[in-house]
């Protein structure tokens, strides 16, 4: 089954605590940090490396989910006489890390921050990411300031990039954001945000990107245990969305000129993906013209209709092959990233992704016209593999807690009946696939034993039996009732 969006809020206590522990003890993730990365630490966040240059004039502003303390990307958005100016301050993570250090060597073997319902695995040490070097309101940070021209259009005329101490002013959310633009009560600088997250929406479309509408799966703590919940993207994550890609857009083009970096990189699909894309589009009912290009499709559809939410899930299936592409000299053969339509790196996370911060690096360096540092080009070639196991690790922290979460809601109530839809249908075994349930928000396997049974519906509503739920597996079970 493709990966599913998911949503994690941390806090407090419930029954399945003791089961998260045991994942995590399973899965070998640290619990604490060694000392001498606690030493470090507490000598870096007193003194880190600072930048001459002062922008904490610059009314930043923060756009997290509520509860988050690792804020890595503050913005802020002007008019520049027709066009438009961002900027996008990136905590400055190098600040802190001494190449070689106890920080640094932790981090490799991290690799990203990991999310479980109870807690934060994170990649750098508290006092740092969600502290020193988070971009929290009224704090002075050290932080990549990009400075990124845009025209009437939204397109990208001009890039800047240096080092330099900022100061969010405000820490938003995105409910918050979605209704001061919606109602009009939003300043310039967040209004922007309702301008030109559309514009750079036109310009993906334009050059044929997608980006996907499927709902969030959102675990939260409620009355001493936890529930799911589907979330429809907001628009205003879309537009928040397109600030990054934005910058990560303009950071491939420089490593690319620079002839060094770490691109995020995605084969386009083969022709056979589509061809199964257009079967799956005709069992829906999902009217797509041979002439209609796959990414005008996908910006037609709607994903609370359950067979464009079906369809959509299976679009998924196209986004596999994702890789890190480190060089060092001669460009990648295929540089692209096939769902952004572009060259594209990550550099917008580095409290969170390891990636991002030797990104960040070789940006830093060729923007100032500086040497790459020799400790960030021995690094590249390593890097590629460390994110593919890390990425790997996320996935089945984020399966894992998901799959348990789920067992522990319908543990005991085997037997009953749940409307729901189906999602993925197996080619192989098309009695077998997935079911999303109406309520509560849970997604499992779903399938037809009898004999002589027919292929499961891919798209349409139906009843469902619960024949098994046990989360000291954990395990879901569904048949057609």
């Amino acid at each position: 089954m493709p990966r599913r969006h998911l949503s994690v809020r941390t806090a407090g206590t419930a029954r399945i605590d003791s089961e998260l522990a045991g994942l995590r003890a399973r899965m070998e993730l640290p619990e604490s940090w060694p000392a001498e990365v606690l030493a470090e630490v507490e000598q870096t966040a007193r003194e880190p490396r600072l930048s001459s240059y002062d922008a904490t004039a610059l009314p930043l502003f923060t756009i997290d989910p509520p509860d988050s303390m690792d804020l890595d990307q503050a913005m802020h958005l002007e008019r520049r006489g027709s066009g438009y100016r961002v900027h996008y301050a990136i905590a400055d993570v190098d600040a802190f890390v001494r190449p070689g250090g106890a920080i640094d060597a932790e981090a490799r073997r991290r690799v990203e921050t990991l999310y479980f319902p109870d807690l934060r695995v994170p990649l750098h040490p508290p006092q740092l990411s969600e502290g020193a070097a988070s971009l929290l309101p009224g704090q002075d940070v050290p932080a990549l300031l990009w400075q990124l021209d845009l025209d009437a259009d939204g397109a990208l005329v001009r890039t800047d990039l240096r080092r330099a101490l900022v100061r969010s002013r405000r820490r938003l959310e995105y409910a918050g954001v979605q209704a001061a633009i919606d109602e009009g009560t939003a300043d310039e600088a967040l209004a922007l945000l309702g301008t030109v997250g559309p514009l750079r929406e036109e310009r993906e479309a334009d050059r044929g990107g997608v980006s996907l509408p499927i709902p969030e799966q959102e675990i939260e703590l409620a009355e001493g245990g936890y529930t799911l919940s589907y979330r429809a993207p907001r628009p205003a994550d879309g537009w928040n969305a397109q600030i990054s890609l934005l910058t990560g857009m303009a950071a491939a083009a420089m490593m690319l000129d620079a002839g060094i970096g770490l691109l995020r990189t995605l084969p386009a699909a083969p022709e056979s993906a589509y061809a199964r894309l257009r079967r799956t589009a005709g069992a829906l009912g999902v009217d797509w013209p041979a002439e209609l290009p796959y990414p005008q499709l996908i910006r037609s559809l709607n994903p609370n209709r359950p067979a464009h939410a079906a369809f959509l899930n299976e679009c998924t299936g196209l986004l596999r092959g994702a890789a890190y592409t480190a060089f060092d000299g001669a460009a990648p053969a295929d540089p692209r990233h096939s769902a952004v339509a572009a060259p594209y790196a990550h550099c917008t996370a580095p409290l969170r992704r390891l990636a991002d911060r030797f990104a960040g690096e070789v940006c830093a360096a060729v923007a100032a016209g500086d040497p790459v540092p020799d400790w960030v080009r021995q690094a590249l070639p390593e890097i590629p593999k460390l994110m593919e196991t890390g990425d790997r690790r996320a996935h089945e922290v984020e399966r894992a807690c998901v799959d348990l979460v789920e067992a522990e809601l319908l543990r005991g109530r085997e037997g009953e009946v749940f409307d729901g839809v189906v999602v993925d249908v197996d080619e192989k075994k098309p009695q077998s696939g997935t079911v999303q349930l109406h309520a509560p928000a849970v997604r499992a396997k779903l399938s037809d034993d009898r004999p002589g049974a027919t292929p499961l519906p891919l798209g349409t509503r139906l009843r469902v039996r619960l024949t098994a739920a046990d989360p000291s597996k954990p395990v879901i079970r569904f048949a057609p009732a």
